[in-house]
């Protein structure tokens, strides 16, 4: 693998649960299972040190960071600014193939919603998500909601959980893709600052805090 590949491979095995967080990562046994140089490795791991998903600490090696509930709101209440932003760019600049592709996106949300697939349902969010931010164009703000995104995983699968949360995202999320089918602007950043500060007051909810 060249390093880009190690960098990629990795991150998604972060991501996707293979390495947990607060779990070390040990440079030999990432060499081994990446099949890739030692120098990839550590470069791999000092970038996605730079993205917040690892820790790497002098002769002590690296781990899974581990990112507080407190954090995540945190981390949460940046990604409505930005989500925000990138909701009003996609109104202003959506063709007939984007609107489409969100109107065929958001029928599939409630789909899998009313039979109860849930895992689904989360695939199609991030789907959603990732599907504004390329109408909307914004490299800055996509490269930085890709990032915070990323420290977040644990979390929102966490809520995927909360009972009734799928039913009260997808009206969310409809009437993001409403806003932005009807190419308004302000009620596109009104409707997503909306959906981010209820997935907010649900990580209080986590720790019981009102």
């Amino acid at each position: 693998m060249t390093p880009a590949q190690t960098r990629t491979a990795l991150r998604a095995a972060i991501l996707g649960g293979t390495y947990l967080p607060g779990e070390r990562l040990v440079e030999a046994q990432l060499t081994a299972h990446f099949q890739t140089s030692r120098s990839a490795v550590r470069a791999a791991l000092r970038d996605l040190a730079g993205e917040g998903l690892v820790v790497a600490e002098p002769h002590r090696g690296a781990h899974v960071r581990k990112v507080s509930l407190a954090e995540a709101i945190e981390i949460t209440e940046v990604r409505m600014v930005l989500e925000g932003l990138v909701a009003s760019r996609a109104a202003a600049t959506v063709d007939d193939a984007g609107a489409a592709e969100l109107a065929e996106v958001g029928g599939l949300m409630r789909a899998a919603v009313e039979a109860g697939e849930f895992r689904r349902y989360s695939d199609l969010n991030q789907r959603l998500h990732a599907l504004i931010r390329r109408i909307a164009g914004h490299r800055t703000a996509d490269d930085l909601i890709g990032r915070l995104h990323g420290q977040l995983v644990r979390h929102q699968f966490m809520l995927s959980l909360l009972p009734g949360r799928p039913a009260v995202s997808l009206a969310q999320h409809e009437h993001v893709i409403t806003a932005i089918l009807a190419r308004d602007p302000a009620a596109a950043e009104a409707a997503m600052r909306a959906h981010i500060a209820s997935v907010i007051d649900a990580l209080h909810t986590l720790d019981g805090t009102p």
